[in-house]
């Protein structure tokens, strides 16, 4: 390419992405064209770069044609396509961001961006002040937002109906049921649609799993408040239930939402249920109940494909300003195909292991996920399988776990043995309460979600949840 005059072809390649975007969609473009950079042109070629070869074959296999296609309907004559590969370079004070993993030199938090992927573009200035954001939901995670869920190409239908839900509740596909195994997104995109109205609208969002509306019924029935508990339920604008598949066998339960899901649908109000498998295989549902729940919408979250997976990471990087290698990226996506939390899971271990050690190459990467890849899922753990471990690994006593005593060097493996119980295991809160000496479910919800809190800020928990999982594993071989 060293003969090449001096043409500048940007501007008409600027304008190409902006109109696939209303072709393939905005998430598609995001996926695949952020990484793509415009180098210099001829009269007849464009020169492109890209960050690797396996971009640069999925580009050319998906894209190529249409984009030469477009580029020819704005230019009036035909111009080709060159790819070159430009590995991306170690980041400098002067360089742009990259890929290649290096130890960082700042906490997680004050670290600047490792990974352009998914680089959203800069919003044109504003003439009005933009309106402040309200507090976040008590009851939804705010990272849960439809711009960290990175849509399958293969299978968008979940999210769209999402986002059209978001912004037409109670008209569009109402009830909204998203269904699919552990670890795909149907609590992220659940949360996702109550994030976006909470922000944009004044409604009342209220969002609960199928446990805590379970466990609250009984409560409320016990205490005799059934007008409280009928009263936070059938006044809300939007009501966001997870999990359904857990009021199997519960009539009492299942009779009290099949009479909140009509005061709530007769008056237009938005629903939306997630579950973990067609609601036909719900055996122990009541008829009527399982007429409800499909009377809308009802959407399948498939495992995402490898491409998808790939694309899941990168935005994981960005988003935890992380760099590795592409490779590496490649190496867990094929091997890591069951659900988006293992994705997660992986790449969580290697940043961890950066943290505290030092830069991931390939090598590295594959000895310490070896056990990811190897190990499939088990599911006869039990909890005294997991407080026996955790006592161990803690150096405290098994009765002391199951026990009252409140002192830190006792209460923090309890939590931890709480929130491996409820990860490991198909149990409840309630059942899982009952395994640890008798404790109510709340106690277990707590010392779950602060353990879940603290492995997001603290590296090294990371490391010892992964170390704890390993050995529970390797116990129940």
């Amino acid at each position: 390419m060293k003969g090449m005059n001096n043409c500048d072809y940007r501007i008409f390649w600027e304008e190409t992405v902006n109109q696939l975007k209303n072709e393939i969609g905005e998430q598609e473009v995001m996926t695949w064209f952020s990484r793509i950079v415009y180098e210099r042109a001829s009269d007849t070629t464009i020169v492109l770069s890209v960050p690797s070869g396996f971009y640069c074959d999925q580009v050319r296999q998906r894209y190529e044609l249409l984009i030469e296609k477009k580029l020819m309907e704005l230019l009036g004559s035909r111009i080709s396509i060159e790819f070159e590969i430009k590995a991306p370079q170690l980041q400098t004070d002067s360089a742009p961001a990259t890929h290649t993993s290096s130890k960082p030199a700042a906490p997680a938090a004050q670290r600047k961006s490792a990974a352009s992927f998914y680089e959203p573009a800069k919003p044109a200035p504003q003439v009005h002040a933009e309106p402040k954001e309200k507090q976040k939901h008590p009851h939804l995670n705010e990272r849960y937002t439809f711009d960290k869920f990175v849509i399958d190409v293969d299978n968008p239908l979940p999210a769209n109906a999402a986002i059209a839900v978001s912004k037409n509740p109670g008209t569009a596909y109402n009830p909204l049921l998203i269904y699919g195994g552990v670890g795909l997104g149907k609590t992220h995109l659940m949360q996702a649609i109550g994030n976006a109205l909470y922000q944009s609208t004044n409604l009342k969002i209220l969002y609960a799993p199928a446990e805590t509306f379970t466990n609250e019924y009984i409560d409320h029935v016990n205490k005799n408040k059934m007008h409280e508990f009928k009263n936070k339920y059938r006044n809300a604008d939007v009501l966001l239930l997870d999990d359904i598949h857990f009021l199997e066998k519960k009539e009492g339960t299942q009779e009290e939402l099949f009479h909140t899901f009509n005061a709530l649908y007769e008056s237009n109000k938005q629903i939306v249920f997630t579950c973990d498998r067609p609601v036909e295989e719900l055996k122990n549902l009541t008829d009527r109940l399982r007429s409800r729940f499909t009377r809308g919408l009802s959407i399948d979250l498939k495992i995402p494909s490898f491409e998808t997976r790939c694309a899941i990471l990168f935005k994981k990087l960005q988003d935890e300003r992380f760099a590795i290698p592409d490779e590496v990226v490649h190496l867990i996506a094929r091997n890591v195909s069951s659900n988006v939390r293992d994705l997660e899971s992986a790449l969580t271990k290697l940043e961890a292991y950066s943290e505290l050690t030092g830069p991931i190459t390939f090598e590295i990467a594959q000895r310490l996920l070896q056990d990811t890849f190897g190990s499939p899922r088990q599911h006869n753990i039990t909890v005294d399988t997991i407080l026996k471990i955790v006592a161990d690994y803690f150096s405290t006593s098994y009765i002391d776990l199951k026990g009252k005593k409140r002192t830190k060097n006792i209460s923090f493996p309890r939590q931890i043995a709480m929130y491996l119980a409820r990860e490991m295991t198909e149990l409840s809160t309630t059942e899982i309460g009952v395994e640890l000496g008798g404790r109510d479910h709340t106690t277990v919800m707590h010392g779950h979600q602060k353990i879940e809190t603290q492995t997001a800020i603290e590296p090294s928990l990371e490391v010892t949840i992964a170390e704890l999982k390993k050995r529970i594993t390797n116990t129940n071989k």
